[in-house]
């Protein structure tokens, strides 16, 4: 019997090497954390060590001129038994200092005398029985500082002979026992080590919490990515703070305002799109399956099919602008004549339709945008009164400045549109009531994508039965002044 190996779905997978790979991000960070923090406590406790020892050493030295210099004080005095100078009497010069000076911890004090060992203090051990030792000192004849290696450890002395005349009578030796004094400099070392050693784990149980705690955002931030889908663009990462991972998180949130927007404008564009392009072509294809041989018939159909074609064209015309306007090089900006532009709309009306276009310039401004693109959306306002309007209504096409903006308007006297209707109808493919186009309803759509490309807007002013305004509002150039 075979028995079937389990396989991995894809998106399993892919789930599971994120969630490794979200787990070794939080390690990464513990990690580069325990590491720096690990080695700035060996390189502390490696320095601190470092200069206990260095204090030590120093101290040590101190200690040892401060034994010398007590001994060559008591030596140039007087003996108190007999109230008279010492002299050369070497031994009374080492009773007298031995019973007056008591060693420190760790120190002792040793004498020869004629080069044998005379008296000392007590000592951990006692130099004095090593005959190497003892030959060593007894052939000093000049101040001499050095080490030993003992049994009990480092030792370091300072001697000194007491001469009598030019013969060595006698040697002092101050000597100082380093193991005890080191394994104290050790033993703080150490403390420190298991103060610091603790205090680090509770760091980095610490950092461990911590670290969960910052990246949670960018969980919540993956969950929310995840739960997304084609139906559901409602998620949305709750922000609190100011940190960098809450700006990341709010980034996110503004992305995904974004997509739902462009998400629900693509669904409504194809929609519409698909709506208002099955139509031409059922048309289309019914009168071509019913095209006749008869040639009156053939060519009236053939120029039924070519206008839906050429409408067709327009609409896919339309939406490849549309398309555009979301693009960088969608503007070609450069220096406009608001007057100028408004007098040449003017003339370019009178081709499109017999009308009588009454012209409002106001004084003459200048600003900085695309002319021919200005141009398309005015064109597009005039045909659109022109629809609307009969043939005996005059039509208005005028400017002005506001403040920062400057306006330019085209007014009808059509039927009006509704309040209800009058947001709607610069969406794509939007008709409006009494105002409806036998177009595709993308006019006001291309004006109002010109408009915001400019950094402006497009407005309607219009009640039923008392025409329509549409003016373009758009910022004046910083050096656009008047004139």
């Amino acid at each position: 019997m075979t028995t079937a190996t389990p396989v991995a779905r894809p998106e399993n997978a892919a789930a599971l090497r994120r969630s490794r790979s979200r787990i070794s991000a939080r390690l990464r960070i513990l990690g580069w954390y325990v590491a720096l923090v690990a080695g700035a406590i060996a390189v502390g406790l490696f320095v601190q060590r470092g200069i206990l020892l260095s204090q030590l050493n120093s101290n040590i030295n101190a200690q040892l001129n401060q034994e010398i210099s007590e001994l060559h004080q008591l030596a140039a005095g007087r003996d108190p038994n007999t109230g008279q100078p010492f002299g050369r009497d070497v031994a009374a010069i080492f009773d007298t200092f031995l019973q007056r000076n008591v060693p420190e911890a760790g120190e002792a004090m040793f004498t020869l005398v004629d080069g044998q060992p005379y008296a000392s203090t007590v000592a951990p051990l006692q130099l004095l029985e090593d005959p190497q030792i003892v030959a060593t000192w007894a052939a000093i004849s000049t101040p001499t500082r050095d080490e030993l290696s003992t049994a009990a450890g480092p030792v370091r002395y300072q001697a000194v002979p007491l001469l009598d005349n030019d013969r060595v009578a006698g040697v002092f030796v101050v000597a100082v026992f380093l193991e005890e004094r080191r394994a104290e400099v050790d033993h703080v070392v150490t403390v420190g080590g298991f103060v610091y050693g603790a205090s680090f784990l509770v760091a980095s149980v610490l950092a461990w919490i911590a670290a969960g705690r910052v990246l949670r955002p960018v969980k919540v931030l993956t969950a929310a990515a995840r739960s997304i889908s084609e139906d559901n663009w409602r998620e949305r990462i709750p922000v609190s703070g100011d940190d960098e991972i809450v700006e990341l998180a709010r980034t996110f949130n503004e992305m995904l305002d974004r997509l739902e927007d462009a998400f629900a404008a693509q669904r409504r564009f194809i929609d519409d799109a698909g709506h208002e392009l099955r139509t031409p072509i059922t048309v289309i294809r019914g009168h071509l399956e019913l095209l006749e041989v008869d040639p009156d018939n053939r060519a009236e159909t053939i120029a039924l099919v070519m206008d839906e074609l050429d409408r067709m064209t327009r609409m896919v015309e339309d939406l490849l602008l549309l398309a555009k306007s979301e693009t960088p090089d969608f503007l070609q900006l450069d220096t406009v004549d608001v007057g100028d532009l408004v007098q040449d709309i003017a003339n370019k009306a009178t081709a499109l339709a017999p009308r009588d276009f009454i012209v409002e310039v106001a004084p003459r401004i200048k600003i900085v945008a695309d002319r021919q693109r200005l141009t398309q959306a005015l064109i597009n306002l005039v045909r659109n009164a022109i629809e609307h309007t009969p043939a005996s209504s005059p039509i208005w096409i005028g400017n002005r400045v506001a403040g920062a903006s400057v306006e330019i308007w085209v007014r009808d006297a059509g039927p009006g549109i509704a309040a209800a209707d009058q947001e709607r109808i610069f969406e794509r493919f939007a008709r409006a009531g009494a105002r409806r186009s036998d177009g595709a309803g993308l006019g006001l759509a291309i004006v109002k994508a010109i408009a915001e490309a400019h950094g402006g807007r497009v407005t309607v002013a219009s009640r039923l039965g008392a025409g329509a305004t549409f003016t373009l509002i758009l910022p004046v150039d910083h050096e656009g002044d008047a004139v």
